[in-house]
C-alpha cells in the first residue's frame, strides 16, 4: 500500500488517537524530509506505532518525541547506529537522561555560537583588514599612519589569496597583538638603518640575514616567497609612498634595501629581473 505524506486517518476510527500524526505532519514539524522518516522507519530507528483505519502508518506522541531525540543526537554528530543504541538503552527516557541530553545540546549550541562569532570576526577582518578603531591604529602605528591605507589595500588586493590569509590572522589579533607587531616593525626599521650606516653590502652574509628578517616580518601577515619579496622591494623605490617611508628613516635606505633583497634572492636561485608575485 502506498502512503501519501499528507494522508490523515478517517474521522471516528476506533484505533485513532487525537495526537496521531501522518508522516507529512511529522516531517514538517521536525524539519526533515518524508524520505528521511521513511529511511529511519526502514532501519528501525523510528517506527510509527499507530495505524489509521485505512492502514496508514501514524506517529503517536512517543514516536514524535523519539524523532526529536534522534535530531538532538544527530546534531551532536553521532551516527545513526549509535543513536539507535542510545535510544534503546535502559532508562533512555528518564528525566535524568533527558536533562543530560539537554545539557549536551546546550553545550553544543554554545560551541556553535562561538563559531558564529569567530566567522563574523573573520568576515569583518576580510572587509576591514585591521579590527581596530582609527584612533587605536594611530596610537599603535604612529601619527604618520593613515587608517585609510588599509581600505586602499583592500581595494587593491582584497580578492587575493594573500589578503585572505592576512584577514584570517588579523581576525585573531587584538590591540596588544598589533602593538607587538608595531614594536617588531620598529625594531626591524632600526636594524635596517643601522646596517646601512655600518656599510653592510648587498650580497654579504650580514645583508642576507637582514633580508631574511625583512621576509619574516612579511610572513607575519601572509606567506611571502623570495620572489614575492622581490616584487615588494620594487615598490620601495618605485612607489612614492613606500619610497618616502624608507627615505624618511634614512636617505638612500629604499634603494639599499631593494638591493639587499635582490642579492639575497639571487643567492637562492631567484632572478630579480623575472621574479613574479606567486
Amino acid at each position: 500500500m502506498t502512503e501519501h505524506p499528507g494522508t490523515r486517518p478517517s474521522a471516528g476510527s476506533a484505533t485513532d488517537h487525537v495526537t496521531d500524526r501522518t508522516v507529512g505532519d511529522v516531517a514538517r514539524l521536525a524539519g526533515v524530509t518524508v524520505r528521511t522518516l521513511h529511511h529511519w522507519d526502514t532501519i528501525g530507528l523510528v517506527a510509527p506505532s499507530g495505524r489509521s483505519s485505512g492502514g496508514y502508518r501514524l506517529y503517536r506522541a512517543a514516536d514524535v518525541a523519539r524523532v526529536h531525540r534522534v535530531l538532538l543526537y544527530r546534531e551532536l554528530g553521532l551516527p545513526l547506529e549509535r543513536i539507535s543504541e542510545l535510544l534503546d538503552a535502559p532508562g533512555a527516557t528518564s528525566a535524568a537522561t533527558l536533562r543530560e541530553q539537554r545539557a549536551e545540546l546546550a553545550a553544543h549550541i554554545s560551541r556553535l555560537q562561538s563559531m558564529v562569532v569567530a566567522v563574523d570576526r573573520l568576515v569583518e577582518a576580510a572587509d576591514r583588514g585591521i579590527l581596530l578603531s582609527d584612533e587605536e591604529q594611530v596610537a599603535i602605528f604612529g601619527d604618520g599612519w593613515q587608517p585609510s591605507w588599509v581600505a586602499e589595500a583592500h581595494d587593491r588586493w582584497g580578492d587575493s589569496t594573500q589578503w585572505a590569509e592576512y584577514a584570517e590572522r588579523s581576525a585573531s589579533m587584538d590591540a596588544d597583538d598589533w602593538q607587538q607587531v608595531a614594536d617588531r616593525a620598529a625594531a626591524l626599521s632600526q636594524r635596517l638603518v643601522d646596517a646601512m650606516a655600518a656599510g653592510v653590502q648587498p650580497g654579504s652574509p650580514e645583508a642576507d640575514a637582514v633580508a631574511e628578517l625583512h621576509r619574516a616580518s612579511i610572513d607575519e601577515h601572509f606567506t611571502c616567497s623570495r620572489s614575492m619579496q622581490v616584487c615588494l622591494a620594487r615598490t620601495y623605490t618605485d612607489d612614492p609612498r613606500f619610497r618616502a617611508h624608507y627615505e624618511g628613516l634614512s636617505p638612500g635606505l629604499a634603494a639599499w634595501l631593494r638591493a639587499v633583497i635582490e642579492e639575497s634572492a639571487r643567492a637562492h636561485d631567484v632572478d630579480p629581473e623575472t621574479a613574479t608575485w606567486e
